[in-house]
């Protein structure tokens, strides 16, 4: 088992804390010693104070024509941890609008009026497949959890002055049928990684897993090396494969694998 330090990233909006990565713009290097290769996913905690800019990202193969080779795309989802009342953010586009009429919507700064906006609370889970248009409204703090890209097309900004990728973003750009939002199932999997609310005492993962702790204080995990981590709310631990793990207390945890 190994206990992972996070890298904070403050932004002009809020901050990111990247809690799980091998990735070279956020490198958690005792992880990457630990595993001896990249890991395949960066496992993120958002918290927006402002309003994000609205961004897409591409797939593998659209990141692959746009950045070049070995780079992937990103297909992310989010677990609110915590939402203001009436916290909204937006999920994809109302209607199947043409990449002509979006772009000139955007030149137009009315972009605003095509997104889709879903109310979230504390629980619910939003799955974004690449070339699915989002934002994290004001108030919101999400575990995030992705492949291990950094690759962000940032396709509007509500009138503010930074960079667009409007080309970019038009090119990654899908018409994905949006998934049913509410709250968390208690499992989720799809073709990139799985998450998994887990509240039991032991297990063996069969493969390399992600504990991130949701609900407990003072909890101990012991490993059958005898190794012993003490965490807290919001702590992450790497369980590897085959190792049991016993957990002292009661605790509610976010598996991810």
């Amino acid at each position: 088992m190994l206990k992972l330090n996070p890298i904070q990233c403050d932004k002009i909006w809020g901050y990111e804390r990247w809690i799980a990565s091998t990735h070279p713009d956020g490198c958690q290097k005792d992880f990457l010693n630990a595993i001896g290769k990249e890991y395949p996913l960066i496992v993120k905690v958002i918290q927006a104070n402002e309003t994000l800019s609205v961004q897409v990202h591409p797939d593998d193969e659209t990141a692959k024509k746009l950045e070049g080779e070995g780079v992937r795309g990103k297909t992310e989802c989010w677990y609110v941890l915590d939402a203001e009342p009436d916290a909204k953010l937006a999920y994809g586009i109302k209607e199947n609008f043409s990449k002509e009429q979006i772009a000139s919507s955007i030149q137009q700064g009315t972009f605003q009026n095509e997104l889709n906006f879903i109310s979230v609370k504390k629980g619910d889970f939003v799955f974004i497949p690449s070339g699915t248009v989002h934002a994290i409204g004001k108030g919101i703090r999400v575990l995030e959890v992705q492949q291990s890209s950094n690759i962000t097309y940032r396709m509007y900004d509500w009138g503010r002055p930074r960079e667009l990728h409007v080309q970019k973003s038009l090119a990654s750009l899908k018409n994905n049928k949006l998934l049913k939002t509410g709250p968390f199932p208690g499992k989720f999997e799809c073709e990139y990684f799985s998450l998994e609310l887990f509240e039991e005492k032991s297990f063996v993962p069969k493969k390399l897993t992600l504990l991130y702790l949701l609900e407990g204080q003072n909890v101990e995990l012991c490993g059958s090396d005898e190794t012993k981590i003490q965490m807290e709310q919001e702590d992450i631990a790497v369980v590897f494969p085959d190792e049991t793990v016993s957990i002292t207390e009661n605790a509610k945890f976010m598996k991810i694998c």
